[in-house]
């Protein structure tokens, strides 16, 4: 993204700062995945502004949550011995932990009129609202859960997603969405063609590997 949008500012926020977001203006809140006791850290550390990120989102600032980031703003997150996290319950999901299974996918998933392509590997699967806000169904892969193929949440310019990939870098047409939100009006990519002729490729392998019967 920065080499995108080359004069853009970066805010790189430690764990014990205040994030930029409560007294400034953000264009774009990213947060990535993190290890689960990582995550029960950054759910303290997000407590105190847990209003400031609803009325951010409420009011269209744009986010991107990538791998288990999005369990951080569920309503809870359950250990395989029954104990559980409390989450900030900006979102009414539940996350369920499951350690010894690891569930990595291939994914080809539809967002609007994109195709996404990407990748999923993750320990948890969440449930509960799953389907009411979410931001692709899949054609192939797992969704928030094995029962479902809603994958992600969207509201508003909220975005978040278990897929990794990296996900911007696979999917330029996605990535133009989001710079969209941002308030670029007309978003160009860096290395632009290089990116579009491999997002192509790639999309093809996806559908003659894993959807022989697609086009």
């Amino acid at each position: 993204m920065h080499k995108c949008i080359p004069d853009a500012e970066i805010i790189e926020t430690e764990i014990n700062q205040k994030p930029a977001f409560v007294e400034q203006k953000i264009d774009l809140i990213y947060l990535g995945p993190s290890s689960e006791r990582g995550q029960e850290i950054i759910i303290q550390k997000l407590k105190p502004y847990k209003e400031k990120i609803e009325e951010l989102i409420e009011n269209g600032t744009t986010f991107l949550f990538t791998g288990n980031a999005i369990e951080v703003l569920g309503d809870s997150i359950k250990n395989e011995d029954g104990s559980q996290i409390e989450g900030l319950e900006i979102f009414h999901i539940r996350a369920k932990r499951n350690m010894m299974n690891r569930r990595n996918s291939n994914i080809i998933g539809k967002y609007e009129d994109i195709e996404i392509v990407g990748f999923k590997s993750q320990f948890t699967q969440a449930y509960g609202d799953v389907e009411e806000n979410s931001l692709m169904e899949l054609e192939l892969g797992m969704g928030m859960n094995e029962n479902t193929n809603k994958e992600g949440i969207k509201k508003n310019h909220f975005i978040a997603t278990y897929v990794i990939g990296p996900i911007l870098i696979l999917n330029p047409l996605f990535t133009k969405k989001l710079m969209q939100m941002m308030g670029i009006e007309n978003p160009t990519l860096a290395l632009e063609k290089e990116v579009m002729t491999a997002y192509e490729a790639r999309l093809k392998e996806f559908h003659k590997k894993f959807k022989p019967e697609s086009k």
